[in-house]
C-alpha cells in the first residue's frame, strides 16, 4: 500500500519536473497601479530579469542585492533615454521548481517575493515614461506581460507562500476599512495556514501510525497502543476543526462586509437614512409613498468595519405590480441579511413597549437576525415624546432604539454608535483569538474533512482500510485549503518513528 503511493508521488514529482521547465520565460508588469502618479514600480520576475536590468540600464554590474540605485534607464534598441529613476535587484533561486514547505515559509531561501531572479524599475509616473519602459522590456527576448496574478501564482508555486497567505495578499490590496486591514494582514503573515498546517501535521502522523499498524502489526514492529493514540488524535481534531467552523461566520462577515438592509413601512425616512449615512443623495426622497421601487445598495465604512447597507421598498399589500415586484425583493432581502435597521415614523407607533413591538413585528424581520430599531422623525415629537422615550427604555421586547431625524441629524452619532456596536460583534476583533475563517471554500473542506473523520470512527472497528482511506481523505482536504498535499510526508513518518527494515 505505501509502496504504490511512494511510487505514484515518484510520477507527480517527475511530472513537476517537466512543467517546470515552461516556467522559464520572465514577466514584467506595473505593480504600482495605473495612471499618473508620482512614482510607478515596474516589476520582472524569472531567469531574464538581470539581463533585463543590465541591457536598460546599460550597465553589466548589478547593484547589490535588495539595495536601491540611481540609474539612467534607456531603450536598449535604440539609446535613447527613457527615465532616471531607482533600481532595486533581488536574487532569485536556481530556477529549479521548489515544492511547498511543510509550514509557512519563513525568510530562508531566495529573497525575492517570488522565489525567482526579480527586478524593480521606481520610474515616473507619467504615462509616457511607464509605456516607454514597459515597450522596452517587451522587446527583450524571453520576457512577456504578466498575466493577472501570476507574481503571486509563482510565489506559491515557489514554496513562498501557501494558498491561504495569497488569498490573505489580495484581501489586504482590496482592504477598504482598518478592521479588513488587520485581518488580511495576519493571514497573510501565515497564521492561519499555520494552523491548518498544524491540524494536516497531526493528521499525516495518525494516518502514518495507522498504516504502518496495517502493514507491519504481524511483524510486532507496531505496539496495540497506535490504534488508541490515533482515535485520540481524530476525536482531538474533530473538536478543535468543529469549533473553528462555529464562528458566526466573522471573517466572512469582515471580509466581504456585513449586509444590512433598511426595511419599514412607506414613507418613514428609510431613504432619507440611507443619503444621511453615506452622506450623498443615493436615493430619490420624495413625500410620496412608495417612491422607491428596488434595492439601492451602498457600500460604508462604519467604525472601522465594513458595511454593504440596502435600501428597500416600503414594506405593504401593495396593489401596483411594479410595486409588489420591490416589496417581494424587500423581503427578499430581509431574509438574507446579517442586520435589519427597522425604520419607524416616531410620530406614528403606540408609546408602549407591546404596541410597539407589534408594530415591529408586523414588518417581519427575521427573528434570529439583529436588529437595530430607529424611530425616525424624532423632530416632530410633542406631547407623547416622553412616553415614548420611557417605553423604548425599558427594553424587551424590543431591540436596540434610537430617536433619529433625518432632517436634522439628531440621533446620528447615536445611530452610528449602535451600528458600529453591533458590527464588532458580528466580526468580532481580527487582532485577537484564533484566525477566522474568510473564505466559502475553506469552510466547504472543513466541513468535509469532519465528515471524513466521523467516518473514520463508524469505519475504525469494521476495516481498518476504509479508516484509513477517510484519514487520507481528511488530510487531503486540509491540504487542498493550503495547497499542501503529498503522499510523501506519511512515508516519511513511518520510517522516521517506526524504522521499519532495520
Amino acid at each position: 500500500m505505501a509502496l504504490r503511493r511512494a511510487l505514484a508521488a515518484a510520477g507527480r514529482r517527475c511530472a513537476q519536473r517537466l512543467c517546470s521547465a515552461a516556467w522559464g520565460d520572465t514577466i514584467f508588469a506595473v505593480s504600482s497601479g495605473h495612471g499618473r502618479c508620482g512614482v510607478a514600480v515596474i516589476r520582472t520576475s524569472g531567469p531574464g530579469s538581470r539581463g533585463a536590468l543590465q541591457s536598460l540600464t546599460g550597465r553589466p554590474a548589478l547593484p547589490p542585492p535588495r539595495v536601491l540605485a540611481l540609474r539612467r534607464i534607456r531603450d536598449p534598441a535604440t539609446g535613447e533615454p527613457l527615465d532616471r529613476g531607482l533600481v532595486v535587484w533581488f536574487q532569485g533561486g536556481d530556477g529549479v521548481h521548489q515544492s511547498p514547505p511543510k509550514h509557512h515559509p519563513g525568510s530562508a531561501g531566495p529573497q525575492s517575493f517570488t522565489g525567482e531572479d526579480c527586478a524593480e524599475l521606481h520610474v515616473h509616473g507619467g504615462p509616457a515614461v511607464v509605456s516607454g519602459v514597459l515597450r522596452a522590456l517587451g522587446s527583450l527576448p524571453g520576457l512577456r506581460p504578466a498575466e493577472p496574478g501570476e507574481f503571486t501564482r509563482r510565489a506559491f508555486r515557489r514554496g513562498k507562500l501557501d494558498l491561504t497567505a495569497a488569498e490573505g495578499l489580495g484581501d489586504l490590496i482590496r482592504a477598504e476599512t482598518e478592521a479588513q486591514r488587520r485581518q488580511a494582514l495576519r493571514q497573510m503573515e501565515g497564521e492561519l495556514g499555520r494552523l491548518y498546517q498544524r491540524w494536516s501535521d497531526a493528521l499525516t502522523q495518525a494516518l502514518a501510525h495507522l498504516e504502518a499498524y496495517i502493514d507491519f502489526s504481524e511483524d510486532d514492529n507496531v505496539e496495540e497502543e497506535v490504534l488508541s493514540q490515533v482515535d485520540a488524535t481524530v476525536r482531538a481534531l474533530e473538536q478543535e476543526i468543529g469549533s473553528h467552523l462555529q464562528d458566526g461566520r466573522r471573517g466572512e462577515l469582515l471580509r466581504g462586509g456585513v449586509r444590512a438592509v433598511i426595511a419599514g413601512p412607506p414613507n418613514v425616512g428609510k431613504s432619507s437614512l440611507l443619503n444621511l449615512l453615506c452622506q450623498r443623495p443615493a436615493a430619490i426622497v420624495s413625500p410620496a409613498a412608495g417612491t422607491t421601487r428596488d434595492v439601492v445598495e451602498v457600500a460604508l465604512n462604519v467604525g472601522g468595519y465594513p458595511l454593504v447597507l440596502s435600501d428597500t421598498a416600503g414594506l405593504r399589500d401593495a396593489t401596483d405590480p411594479v410595486e409588489q415586484e420591490g416589496v417581494s425583493r424587500a423581503r427578499d432581502r430581509l431574509r438574507e441579511a446579517d442586520l435589519v435597521l427597522a425604520v419607524l415614523d416616531a410620530t406614528a407607533v403606540p408609546p408602549e413597549p407591546a404596541g410597539l413591538g407589534a408594530v415591529l413585528g408586523s414588518l417581519q424581520p427575521p427573528t434570529t437576525t439583529p436588529c437595530i430599531l430607529v424611530l425616525n422623525k424624532a423632530d416632530l415629537l410633542k406631547g407623547n415624546g416622553g412616553s415614548l422615550r420611557a417605553a423604548c427604555a425599558q427594553g424587551q421586547p424590543l431591540p436596540p432604539v434610537t430617536f433619529l431625524s433625518c432632517k436634522t441629524s439628531e440621533g446620528l452619532d447615536h445611530l452610528l454608535a449602535l451600528l458600529a456596536r453591533e458590527l464588532a460583534r458580528l466580526c468580532g476583533n481580527p487582532l485577537s483569538g484564533s484566525p477566522s475563517l474568510t473564505q466559502s471554500r475553506h469552510s466547504l473542506h472543513l466541513r468535509q474533512c469532519i465528515a471524513a473523520l466521523a467516518r473514520y470512527g463508524q469505519e475504525r472497528q469494521s476495516d481498518l482500510g476504509l479508516a484509513a482511506e477517510r484519514l487520507r481523505l481528511a488530510r487531503r482536504h486540509l491540504g487542498s485549503i493550503t495547497g499542501h498535499v503529498s503522499t510523501e510526508d506519511v512515508l516519511d513518518i513511518i520510517f522516521r518513528d517506526f524504522c521499519v527494515g532495520k
